[in-house]
């Protein structure tokens, strides 16, 4: 899966060309991404959404959230599961009315900057050990903005440092290499590079600083309002194979082969991925750190550092009408 590392040349009209959702009686289409393993697809091979919703599901793969937010504009695709944030700020940006319904997944450790071992650099000294060093960073991105987020919290000045934009495969092999000595990036090729390298901050540290690393539940906004029970159920499905999966034990340990064949992974492949995936409960969605206000302050962010890159020309005043959480509150009463 391609996580929203090109940015450039987003801004097409079909983006901005939002069109009504379709009629719900003939069903409904979802996108998703193969390769990425979540708990969903365990309810979606079961055929549990047709069973709540009462209406045929048609579920489409993407490569990236740029091409779910064209699919949404089209009217092809109704809901998008694990959009990534970037996308969702670009299309949102640009003026196609999208809502992000839910957190569909975070990632913190699964998004990071690491520093060669050797220089023996921790959060502890980054501080004063940082400025000179070369960074390899997709710029324009999410591991960009946490990168400059880590930076601020550290006290260091970006323009201290040598920062050259490299596509996360391109920075590990660097990394690997001694050619930079800290990466930037997401997924395997951030594993790569902590095999010889050491994290700043842990996800839950960033956590706390409000750098967040997430996916969205997106919709058009058209098709909430006109399908508001589809919605809610498809949330009430999505939600209780996620507390299923945070229970664990021997039902979630059952949900593992049924997600790799989902995803399209190895079993092997599909634990990896899922320990680096936190999948937050409801509850803990609709609080001020998620829906209540804190992904809304993190989209403004993450538009900032698009806006000031040249990826963007303009963000919104504000993000807060982008997230609806009246959806995922109904479907905790289901």
């Amino acid at each position: 899966m391609t996580k929203g590392s090109t940015l450039t040349g987003l801004l097409l009209g079909a983006a901005v060309l939002a069109g009504p959702a379709a009629a719900q009686e003939d069903g409904i289409t979802v996108g998703y991404f193969l390769e990425w393993p979540m708990p969903f697809q365990f309810a979606k091979a079961q055929g549990l959404y047709e069973e709540r919703l009462g209406v045929p599901v048609e579920w489409v793969t993407f490569d990236t959230g740029t091409a779910m937010s064209a699919a949404m504009a089209s009217g092809d695709v109704d809901i998008s599961v694990s959009q990534g944030v970037p996308p969702f700020v670009v299309a949102t940006s640009a003026g196609q009315d999208l809502v992000a319904l839910d957190i569909a997944v975070s990632y913190s450790d699964n998004d990071n900057c690491v520093v060669q071992q050797a220089l023996e650099i921790d959060k502890a000294n980054a501080g004063a050990e940082l400025p000179g060093k070369r960074v390899g960073v997709p710029l324009g991105t999410a591991p960009y903005y946490g990168f400059l987020r880590q930076m601020e919290h550290f006290g260091v000045d970006v323009a201290s440092l040598e920062v050259v934009d490299m596509a996360p495969a391109d920075g590990a092999a660097a990394f690997a290499q001694g050619a930079i000595d800290v990466f930037c990036g997401w997924g395997g090729h951030l594993r790569t590079a902590m095999e010889t390298g050491n994290v700043l901050l842990t996800g839950t540290e960033k956590e706390e600083l409000g750098i967040l690393v997430f996916d969205v539940t997106s919709a058009p906004r058209s098709f909430v309002q006109e399908n508001p029970d589809l919605v809610e159920s498809f949330l009430a499905v999505t939600h209780e194979m996620n507390d299923r999966w945070n229970a664990g034990g021997a039902e979630a340990e059952a949900m593992i082969p049924v997600i790799a064949q989902e995803s399209g992974m190895d079993e092997t492949a599909t634990r990896e991925t899922l320990a680096s995936f936190v999948f937050p409960g409801s509850d803990e969605q609709l609080t001020a750190k998620w829906l209540g206000g804190g992904i809304q302050d993190y989209m403004t962010g993450v538009a900032g550092v698009f806006v000031a890159a040249g990826n963007i020309p303009a963000a919104l005043d504000s993000y807060a009408d982008t997230v609806e959480p009246g959806p995922l509150t109904a479907a905790v009463a289901q």
